[in-house]
């Protein structure tokens, strides 16, 4: 599938715009099946790897709701930090992204979206996309997203609130890829590269999904790999 190449990217000045009205969004409804165990719940040093997300997206975003599965069970979180259930069962992001996105719709006017399994997530990677996004003096951008070469992160990325009903028309569909989203929108792609100036390994886009990569990451912040 073909899309407009990606426009000219942020300059470090981005990382200065204020970053009003936006929130943000955790999915954390998962299968899990390749980790064995629920990610949400898994030790990252002091804190569970859902908390560790949801602390760091916190520092830089207002409100954060977490998006699970319908009977999930999620480990205790800050005051304020909302949990809503998906209404589907097992359809993937978009529909947990959907869910995210009429939650917040009428409160902010943009969510950065995150999986619960990015515990290298960085405040600045996130301030970076946020500014992407704000960076047209007409604000006419409806999704700030990473691409690397034709493959995109929709859980690293920030959407407009007003892409709510799309979403959900989109699920209602059955058409449950992200990138059909991305076909009805106006979308800021940022080529990875540009993101290795503010997170130079890309640590934030580093999903964890097995055991292997889950003690790989727990090795690179410093922490116990058997916890």
């Amino acid at each position: 599938m073909n899309f407009p190449p990606a426009i000219q990217q942020p300059g470090p000045a981005l990382l200065s715009t204020p970053i009003t009205s936006v929130g943000g969004i955790v999915l954390c409804g998962g299968q899990s099946t390749r980790m064995g165990r629920p990610k949400a719940y898994l030790p990252f040093g002091p804190e569970l790897m859902l908390q560790r997300v949801v602390r760091i997206l916190s520092d830089v975003v207002s409100p954060v709701v977490v998006v699970a599965a319908v009977g999930q069970d999620v480990p205790d979180l800050p005051a304020g930090v909302e949990v809503i259930r998906d209404e589907f069962e097992a359809l993937g992001p978009l529909a947990g992204l959907a869910a995210g996105l009429a939650a917040l719709e009428g409160r902010v006017a943009a969510a950065y979206a995150s999986s619960c399994d990015v515990p290298l997530l960085t405040a600045g990677f996130v301030k970076f996309i946020i500014a992407a996004l704000h960076e047209s003096e007409r604000g006419d951008y409806d999704i700030a997203i990473p691409r690397d070469g034709n493959f995109y992160h929709p859980l690293a990325a920030v959407y407009s609130t007003r892409l709510s009903q799309v979403a959900r028309d989109l699920v209602a569909a059955n058409r449950l890829r992200p990138v059909f989203l991305l076909e009805q929108s106006r979308a800021r792609e940022i080529d990875v590269a540009e993101l290795c100036r503010v997170d130079p390994e890309l640590h934030s886009l580093r999903n964890i999904n097995t055991p292997a990569e889950y003690a790989a990451a727990l090795r690179d912040a410093g922490f116990d790999v058997n916890p």
